[in-house]
């Protein structure tokens, strides 16, 4: 028997950040996927702000954005009549280069230190797998399906065994189990969770039944389109519609198509004369492989959790890929679910923590789920004149009524507010304070009241370095002490009795000397406490008296725990302490 503290089930982008976040978090964990290797087809390319923070977390978003595009590909995203014919619009979006620029001279209160990322899912998925496979506490079970899993009051039992049958099956203990094993997930069906919500309307484009193909088209960058390159190419001509993802920036490229029934896959001659129509003239097309897809879909679990397994990513909401937020919700998933399973297993946590994982996420899909699908009918309410392509004053007419139109698609590719605005209101784990911002998919509102991410900072320090305020944060939860840069020192504000409180219940607490004279104003709150999410759990100007019962609340500690200790308390690292000064010192 084999004995690990959390099992987790799917390999895939969300099962690997599992993993990687309970090993920041010093919790070993066991990854079982079925197939031996990351999937090696086109998916995804949108790793969003918020999902670039959790990368920079863990320390590996410079690596992520080495991947898919070249850094000065542009990331637009282009309109055309036939890719050889009509530019209808274009949505400037930049480069990679020149997002990161902006990014680092911004001002400091500027809310995005980490820019959206293209870079495809297939190339993450398989640097994910490469970094986990040099970390010790995560051990790999790629090739491995589970058969069947059992849980008792103390953990769960399952069964593993190789897929092509050449090792013996293994049984393993955890105290947790987590299934991120996608829409057909073999945990949520056997615990008889069912998915709630539309399956997905069979009319409209991305919509019903569509086909990924991957392809290889060396012509369309080095000639036809050299000088005018896009991330994503959409055809919009009539009785053609084709969505063209560049996944290299040189010859590889995601085709997304209506399929032509609702079995079976396409052969590689009706892919390649859908292009060619989409193109406008023939080109030189080498057809890779093709995957089914449902679009229009919004579905989002009825429960998250069976006593101690859990569900994560796809296998508890299936999204519309428009505006990308599936994997990227899935991620946050994860980040929500890691230092809850640390804290069950490490001892700090009570039982209200693990049970808050729903009633804080399951909101989320919800609403973000419901913000794709109405991306998705948009696309699928264009209508094409059939004037488009004609020469002359009437088709230049219809041609520029439909740039203007295409205009307003933007917000499909900059819904920072679904990015980053992601709340817990209401949350038990959550001390209140104040009136949250209005929830607006396009606009990202900064607040500190309790429930929402942490405000981003930049800040630099007597080094000169400028630093993120996420770059300081601990493992565990961090205590910010803010001050301006005329405040010579910090006053008594009772941190002191919170490192008590802590201490006396293990809980992992780091503190941080925050100087600017920029965060008074965006943290409004001299003490401000952060979650290992990264979302504020706490605020005020004093600590209060009874720090102890503060914590209780935001570990999911029952009332009157106050005394429980923990014999590796003093490992979790009480009293980091680091001092920044901002630019405008």
């Amino acid at each position: 028997m084999h004995e690990r503290p959390v099992a987790i089930v799917g390999g895939g982008p969300v099962g690997l950040l599992l993993a990687l976040f309970l090993d920041r978090h010093g919790i070993a964990s066991v990854v079982f996927n079925r197939e031996s290797d990351s999937r090696w087809h086109p998916k995804g390319s949108t790793h969003n702000s918020r999902t670039m923070e959790h990368y920079r977390r863990l320390g590996i978003a410079e690596a992520v954005r080495a991947l898919g595009l070249p850094p000065d590909h542009p990331r637009d995203v282009a309109y055309f009549t036939r890719l050889a014919d009509w530019e209808l619009a274009r949505l400037t979006m930049g480069s990679e280069c020149e997002r990161m620029q902006a990014a680092r001279t911004a001002e400091d209160a500027d809310q995005v230190p980490e820019p959206l990322l293209r870079a495809n899912q297939m190339y993450v998925e398989q640097y994910l797998l490469a970094h986990a496979r040099t970390r010790p506490n995560i051990d790999l079970r790629f090739g491995w399906c589970v058969s069947r899993f059992e849980q008792d009051d103390a953990g769960v039992t399952l069964d593993a065994h190789v897929t092509d049958g050449t090792a013996p099956g293994e049984s393993w203990r955890a105290a947790y189990l987590v299934g991120c094993d996608g829409g057909q997930s073999f945990v949520r069906r056997a615990l008889g969770i069912r998915y709630l919500g539309p399956s997905g309307a069979s009319d409209g484009f991305l919509s019903g039944r569509m086909i990924s193909s991957h392809v290889r088209m060396p012509a369309l960058h080095r000639e036809l389109l050299k000088g005018r390159e896009s991330w994503m190419y959409n055809v919009m001509a009539p009785g053609s519609r084709m969505l063209l993802i560049s996944l290299d920036g040189a010859d590889e490229f995601l085709l997304m198509s209506k399929a032509d029934d609702e079995d079976g896959l396409p052969d590689d001659a009706t892919v390649i004369r859908r292009i060619r129509e989409g193109v406008g003239r023939p080109v030189e097309v080498d057809v890779l492989a093709h995957a089914p897809w449902q679009g229009g879909v919004a579905l989002v679990a009825e429960r998250y959790s069976d006593g101690r397994v859990f569900l994560c990513g796809d296998a508890i909401h299936l999204f519309s890929p428009t505006g990308g937020f599936g994997m990227n919700t899935g991620i946050d998933d994860a980040a929500n679910l890691a230092w809850k399973l640390a804290g069950a297993v490490q001892g700090w946590g009570g039982t209200a923590l693990l049970a808050s994982y729903e009633a804080e996420r399951r909101p989320i899909a919800l609403r973000n789920t419901a913000a794709a699908r109405r991306l998705t009918q948009r696309v699928g309410e264009v209508q094409v004149p059939a004037e488009v392509e004609a020469a002359g004053a009437q088709g230049d007419a219809a041609r520029a009524r439909m740039g203007e139109a295409l205009q307003a698609f933007r917000a499909q590719f900059e819904a920072i507010g679904v990015e980053l605005g992601a709340r817990y209101d209401g949350s038990t784990i959550v001390w209140p304070d104040g009136d949250a911002p209005d929830d607006d998919p396009l606009t990202y509102r900064p607040s500190s009241v309790p429930g929402g991410r942490l405000p981003h900072l930049w800040l630099t320090g007597a080094d000169g370095v400028r630093r993120s305020v996420f770059d300081l944060l601990g493992a565990g939860f961090t205590l910010l002490r803010v001050r301006t840069t005329a405040e010579p020192s910090a006053p008594d504000d009772g941190t002191a009795w919170l490192v008590e409180a802590a201490h006396a219940r293990a809980i992992p607490l780091s503190i941080v000397e925050i100087v600017s004279d920029a965060a008074p104003v965006l943290y409004e709150r001299r003490l401000v406490l952060v979650r290992p999410d990264q979302h504020v759990a706490w605020r005020g100007d004093f600590v209060p008296r009874h720090a102890g019962e503060l914590l209780d609340r935001v570990a999911g500690r029952a009332a009157g725990s106050a005394d429980v200790g923990h014999p590796a308390g003093a490992a979790h690292g009480f009293n980091t302490e680091v001092q920044l000064r901002s630019d405008h010192e």
